[in-house]
């Protein structure tokens, strides 16, 4: 694992791009971009969309994968997660719409949210699976919807929303009655299987969360843990959001590289 900290937002936004650059390079065939929702990956998106415009990215042949999406919200809803992305990602970068692909939230019944879960993820299969996953993490250490006691090797399925997760979103809806109570999220194990994470986490409030997630156990009871297992994370933070870790002299040693001979 390795821990990027920046002086600012925008500089975590602009390292976590380059790392996800470099992981897109690295893909054979088209690659697949994994998408989170909500304000942590917003910085780097605009750096992305930077890249492309000065010729140093293209997105045109790339597939994006979102993380999750809300269950019972209609088609074309503002704050459902696919619109979200059409405005954030896809008319940032260039992704083409066709190819951003999203679990399908809209269906009647609990049968028929399983089905459209098993889809999601022959759909990842079929892409060759996801080449670099950007991610946020709540404050409660969800990571996707991934909700304190998750299952560690946990696929896409359906999950109920914790209340402090519905209270956090609530800004994005006229109010926390209007925040569904229910998504459909790639699992742990999911998220594991792609080939680099990539966290963003800012400010004061996810202090505790990365704290947690980064030097605490790996423990179901705070899902983002599970980025310790994986062989290729990358987390870019601020000098607010690292205010908690323990080993950060060692983390900006380490992020120092070799020394020159």
């Amino acid at each position: 694992m390795e821990v990027l900290v920046s002086s600012t937002p925008d500089e975590a936004a602009s390292r976590a791009a380059e790392v996800v650059l470099e992981g897109l390079a690295g893909a054979d065939g088209d690659p697949v971009l994994g998408l989170a929702t909500g304000s942590s990956p917003l910085g780097l998106y605009r750096e992305l969309g930077r890249a492309v415009q000065e010729g140093r990215a293209d997105f045109s042949r790339t597939h994006g994968v979102a993380l999750d999406e809300y269950v019972g919200l209609p088609p074309g809803h503002p704050e459902g997660y696919r619109q979200v992305l059409l405005r954030e990602v896809c008319d940032v970068v260039g992704l083409d719409p066709e190819r951003l692909a999203v679990p399908d939230g809209t269906v009647p019944d609990l049968a028929a949210l399983q089905r459209a879960a098993a889809a999601y993820e022959q759909r990842i299969r079929e892409l060759g699976g996801v080449d670099v996953q950007v991610l946020g993490i709540g404050a409660n250490g969800h990571l996707g919807f991934n909700e304190p006691g998750s299952a560690l090797t946990s696929r896409t399925r359906v999950k109920r929303l914790s209340q402090r997760t519905r209270q956090d979103n609530a800004r994005f809806f006229t109010g926390l009655d209007d925040v569904p109570t229910h998504c459909l999220t790639q699992g742990l194990g999911t998220i594991l299987a792609a080939r680099r994470l990539v966290l963003v986490a800012t400010g004061e409030a996810k202090t505790e969360a990365v704290a947690s997630a980064l030097e605490g156990a790996l423990t179901a009871s705070v899902p983002a843990s599970v980025l310790q297992w994986h062989p290729d994370t990358v987390v870019c933070l601020d000098e607010a959001a690292a205010a908690g870790l323990r080993n950060r002299a060692y983390y900006d040693d380490a992020a120092a590289g070799l020394p020159e001979r």
